[in-house]
């Protein structure tokens, strides 16, 4: 794809969103097939932590390689204090990112913790957009 007229911050902020709604699509997807809920939750922390750094990267802030939603959410606010609006969501969807990946002493979530996850989830999406 070849991008015209955009600077390179916009063009990997549209990369960081393209992935990130992937997420999303295939959360909701699992969810209206009654697929397993730990999927359905991480994909919701992933849409969550790709459109944090989707606006950290449009915003010019470097950032580590971590996953980590309260170490993101903490560079945003250094941009934007709003963004402790954010807190209680990045709280929440923060044990999905672990939580789901590996066998062990991990919990089973439930289908209500899966559709709270990604309304959650959404709700960071709705929030960085309206702040681009």
């Amino acid at each position: 794809m070849v991008w015209h007229n955009m600077s390179d911050t916009q063009q990997q902020f549209i990369e960081w969103q393209n992935y990130a709604d992937e997420d999303e699509l295939a959360a909701e997807a699992i969810l209206k097939e009654n697929g397993p809920a730990n999927p359905i939750c991480f994909h919701a922390q992933q849409l969550a932590e790709k459109y944090l750094k989707a606006y950290l990267i449009r915003k010019g802030e470097r950032f580590e390689k971590r996953h980590q939603l309260d170490y993101l959410l903490t560079l945003c606010k250094g941009i934007d204090p709003t963004f402790e609006e954010l807190r209680d969501e990045c709280l929440y969807l923060t044990e999905f990112y672990t939580e789901t990946r590996y066998p062990g002493d991990i919990p089973e979530f439930s289908v209500d913790e899966c559709k709270e996850a990604l309304e959650r989830a959404k709700k960071v999406k709705v929030f960085v957009i309206h702040r681009m």
